[in-house]
């Protein structure tokens, strides 16, 4: 009697229909680094698999949301790692992104040891130049260290792990208060649990990281756990080796300047001699990296606007991740639904439908309408997702949030809206009705 074959050794590990699953790069606290590659076009890509039975809890999902965040916002710089896609099930959370096959920068110095000053540069160059391009969006790292600096097939520097990092609506009077990091790499203001000031602090961790490239090791100093030692040796300035340059020291003594309010900023740092030695990075402009000399901003590293997976995460049933890419206050309702129709005609149906909910136009464009009734305004936007797909945003802000304005005693907005719209909506998504 004939066998049939034995299973194909890969269908284990073909995650979501999407990826084949390869070796593990590495594992955190919460999760696991895989390299993987497209089923569809074969591209290489790590793929971070984090377990939400075991993880998810009051501190984690922060982290989660903030990474995603954040990496999504910085997409445009060529030295920050992208982010492809996230995916999740009823269990895990997946994470994919660009694969970094040169592995970590701090594996690399520990393997060879100290850096020559040019080679140490490039990396610092392009450190500080991705590190100010998160600063011009209001996103503060937090968690610089040579573990999160890793390397593409063409030896360039990727920042990672944004985990810890803050975005802009998470400060108070433009100040972070949330103690985190590596000790290590952490500035004596964050250590100290005083309000701070998060590109200072990046800024801090630059000055430690530069010591590591050009010595190959972090000064014993840093190694101390009583820290006040620590920073008295640090005051007194004579741990920098005599074989660092003297251009090299100052620049890495102004980074540790204990006082965050006298310490070097990032800006600063761009304009000293030293610095401006860098040569440019392979295949990228002079032009791409942040601020050009007259203090404008470069067109290149404008952030898009244009549909992408992110948009899309949180019509995973699974896991909501609404507030990914959003604040969502007790008085805005988010929810999302997609068509096969065109722009025109979905454009055409919601002032149609609108009008007769009794809510008045006030605005419309080629995409997008705004609805107003009372005290609530809806705002329709519609975005390419796929050939002959469209995805519809709907916001609704206003006293009540989602309930309706017209004294009608109860009923929801979104109801209305549903049997409205059911001729062009092919589903909705997160669909919690408010009352």
């Amino acid at each position: 009697m004939t066998q049939p074959p034995p299973p194909s050794p890969t269908a284990t590990n073909l995650l979501l229909g999407r990826y084949e699953l390869g070796r593990m790069l590495g594992r955190g606290s919460f999760a696991k680094v895989y390299s993987a590659k497209s089923v569809f076009d074969q591209s290489p890509v790590a793929i971070k698999i984090i377990d939400k039975t075991k993880t998810i809890d009051a501190s984690m999902e922060p982290r989660i949301i903030s990474e995603v965040t954040a990496m999504r916002r910085l997409q445009d710089h060529p030295n920050i790692l992208k982010i492809h896609e996230v995916m999740a099930s009823k269990t895990k959370i997946y994470l994919v992104m660009e694969l970094a096959t040169g592995g970590e920068l701090f594996a690399k110095v520990l393997r060879r040891g100290r850096l020559s000053e040019s080679s140490a540069r490039r990396y610092f160059h392009q450190l500080v130049n991705a590190l100010h391009f998160c600063h011009q969006n209001g996103i503060a790292h937090r968690d610089v260290k040579p573990q999160n600096l890793l390397l593409d097939v063409n030896g360039d520097l990727k920042v990672s792990d944004f985990g810890l990092s803050a975005l802009p609506e998470q400060k108070k009077d433009g100040l972070l208060h949330t103690f985190c990091g590596t000790p290590s790499y952490t500035a004596p203001e964050v250590m100290s649990r005083r309000h701070y000031d998060g590109s200072k602090a990046d800024a801090w961790s630059c000055g430690v990281i530069l010591f590591f490239l050009l010595s190959g090791s972090l000064p014993a100093e840093f190694d101390s756990s009583n820290y006040t030692l620590m920073y008295k040796k640090i005051r007194q300035g004579n741990y920098i080796p005599s074989y660092i340059s003297k251009p090299a020291r100052s620049v890495i003594s102004k980074l540790l300047d204990l006082n965050p309010t006298t310490r070097m900023s990032l800006e600063q740092l761009m304009t000293t001699k030293w610095f401006k030695k860098s040569t440019i990075p392979r295949n990228v402009s002079k032009d791409s990296f942040g601020s050009s000399e007259d203090g404008e901003e470069s067109s290149g590293l404008r952030r898009t606007l244009s549909m992408n997976a992110f948009d899309i995460i949180s019509l995973s049933s699974s896991f909501d991740l609404s507030g990914l890419f959003e604040e969502v206050t007790k008085r805005k309702e988010l929810k999302r639904f997609t068509t096969a129709e065109t722009t025109q005609k979905v454009v055409e149906r919601v002032r149609e439908v609108g009008g007769k909910l009794g809510y008045r136009v006030e605005r419309v464009q080629a995409d997008s309408v705004g609805l107003v009734k009372g005290k609530t305004v809806v705002d329709f936007e519609v975005s390419e997702l796929a050939a002959q797909l469209l995805l519809v945003e709907v916001r609704a802000v206003g006293d009540g949030g989602a309930e309706r304005q017209d004294g009608g005693g109860g009923g929801c907005l979104w109801e209305e809206l549903r049997e409205g719209l059911e001729d062009v909506a092919l589903s909705w998504h997160s669909e919690t009705c408010v009352n």
